[in-house]
């Protein structure tokens, strides 16, 4: 598949199938409007999260507290 296949998806389309896969067990956080830039600047942002239907929120928080613990570790 060429990664110009996805733009043809919407944000709720790509979400949604991967929710229903077996294989992911993850939070997807995106922001809620459109953003074309990179920058964030003085503008405030506004996140969804989506957990998998066998995360709760306290295996969400794990996850997410190794994640940001990795990520503090590792060069950038």
């Amino acid at each position: 598949m060429d990664s110009t296949d996805l733009a043809f998806f919407t944000t709720q389309e790509l979400i949604g199938e991967l929710m229903r896969r077996q294989t992911f067990y993850g939070v997807v956080v995106h922001a809620e409007g459109d953003h074309k830039r990179d920058e964030w600047e003085s503008e405030e942002r506004t996140f969804k999260v989506h957990l998998h239907k066998h995360l709760d929120l306290g295996g969400a928080s794990r996850l997410l507290g190794a994640v940001s613990h990795y990520m503090h570790q590792s060069p950038e």
